[in-house]
């Protein structure tokens, strides 16, 4: 206890690291969680809404009717199928 010079500084300048490495911390991970909720709503934004980017090539996919599409229809009867 004969050196207490520096112990307020030495606190004061540990405790400022302790901050700094906690504040940054944070906002490296809200950073990370930010850009991946921001890159996930993207994606299904652009899954929901091809048409905004202007990726129209899905379009003709979506809606279609089972008429004119048509359902699959088995080639082969039952029997067959298991005696392959």
């Amino acid at each position: 206890m004969s050196k207490l010079s520096g112990v307020f500084t030495k606190g004061a300048e540990s405790y400022g690291r302790f901050v700094e490495v906690f504040i940054d911390g944070h906002w490296w991970v809200v950073g990370d969680a930010l850009e991946n909720i921001g890159k996930s709503t993207k994606r299904l934004l652009n899954i929901a809404y091809p048409f905004l980017n202007g990726d129209f090539r899905s379009l003709g996919l979506r809606g279609s009717s089972p008429k004119v599409s048509g359902y699959a229809r088995p080639g082969k009867d039952i029997e067959k199928r298991f005696k392959d």
